[in-house]
């Protein structure tokens, strides 16, 4: 039996009993020991808070909902994307260019009506994310966002909050309980613990361009629903000291141990300093150039250096004429061939890569002749190039 923890009660009264079409719903959950009407009670009264509606939330908020977690909150500033619908199953294609978070708590109210759902269509920052996260128990982080990501952690940590970390990669998974009440006043790791630096821009993966396997957040969004029912009823053993990690091609997993660091509050009450003290470079977005804006400066003969942070294959098959290639991960070992005197023209396929190149040579160098080529070279074939090879 792992160690409890006291539920956020201060703004609703507590349930002590389950009324008859509860007793329906959650039967299977009634006829487990472990759990039971008790447990159950738990559940009622729980409050959670989920950090994005996307790959990781759409089995989160299914799972929590069936489950009768009391109050679930639900964050998200996106909008439906026909991209998102070969993993994120709570959607529909009619709900395309709709807010996911309302979207997704119209479904989830049909699914079960008598729960509470707290709406949140905007972005979880500095500003916000204090107060919204006092409301809640536990907070679920299904957001594929690093600044995101360590400010969950940081607020989560100063409250003394619990929170679920998941994460996907491709066709890998991790997932962790993180700052959890270990009893006699000690808690678990955090995820500075894990990973104390924060990855420059030039690191961070992004599905857009690496892909992901549709099933892979289902299975590691399914993991996180349950330890989270695990931290509410109190039973079984938590993956709070350890980190499970996930590959579906080999069907692999593995549970790394960990630990909690010394200095976990402090390095907690830096993050959020930092954030609160300055903003993040290119937290605003890079500079923008559209495809017809940069079609009409290389007209004029403007000098201009392009810059190709493909890989070489992609290079081969089309690239702008003159365009220097320095892949990605060529360019911390190649920012002296970036000149800082012209305008430099920054592009990938479709414009995710080379905004994250644009804001590690900002946050590095501080470069700010650097502009990014708006849709990537998939817009320049579109709109500039037709007969440019596409892939």
């Amino acid at each position: 039996m792992q160690h409890g923890f006291e539920l956020h009660t201060m703004h609703i009264m507590e349930a002590t009993t389950l009324i008859p079409s509860e007793e329906q719903r959650y039967q299977k959950h009634l006829n487990l020991p472990e759990i039971g009407t008790k447990g159950q009670l738990r559940l009622k009264n729980a409050r959670v808070l989920v950090v994005g509606a996307g790959g990781l939330g759409c089995p989160v908020l299914l799972y929590l909902t069936a489950a009768g977690v009391g109050t679930i909150g639900v964050i998200d500033p996106d909008v439906v994307d026909l991209s998102n619908l070969q993993r994120q199953v709570l959607y529909t294609t009619d709900e395309v260019g709709k807010p996911k978070a309302k979207v997704a708590v119209n479904h989830l109210n049909r699914l079960n009506p008598d729960l509470t759902f707290d709406t949140y269509a905007m972005a979880l920052d500095i500003g916000n994310a204090r107060s919204i996260i006092d409301a809640y128990d536990i907070v679920v982080d299904c957001t594929d966002n690093f600044k995101v990501r360590y400010l969950v952690n940081d607020v989560c940590v100063t409250l003394g909050k619990p929170f679920v970390y998941g994460a996907i990669y491709r066709f890998e998974g991790q997932v962790a309980v993180l700052n959890a009440d270990l009893g006699d006043g000690r808690r678990g790791p955090t995820y500075r613990c894990l990973f104390p630096e924060y990855p420059n821009e030039i690191e961070i993966p992004n599905c857009n361009d690496t892909g992901v396997l549709g099933v892979l957040p289902g299975v590691i969004g399914t993991y996180q629903a349950n330890e989270v029912i695990k931290l509410i009823t109190g039973i079984g053993q938590s993956l709070s000291e350890h980190l499970l990690m996930v590959d579906l091609l080999s069907m692999n997993q593995q549970k790394i141990k960990t630990k909690r660091r010394g200095n976990a509050e402090e390095l907690a009450q830096e993050g959020l300093t930092s954030a609160g003290a300055r903003p993040i470079p290119g937290a605003s977005g890079p500079q923008t150039i559209s495809v017809q804006e940069l079609a009409d400066r290389l007209a004029l003969g403007d000098d201009i250096f392009l810059l190709d942070v493909r890989e070489r294959p992609e290079y081969e098959l089309c690239h702008l004429e003159g365009a220097i290639l320095i892949p990605v991960g060529m360019i911390p070992n190649n920012r002296k061939r970036i000149p800082t005197d012209k305008p430099v023209i920054v592009y990938c396929h479709h414009g995710i890569r080379s905004a994250n190149v644009i804001q590690y040579l900002y946050a590095q160098g501080g470069l700010t002749n650097l502009y990014n080529l708006e849709g990537g070279i998939n817009a320049w074939a579109r709109d500039i190039e037709p007969e440019m090879a596409v892939y």
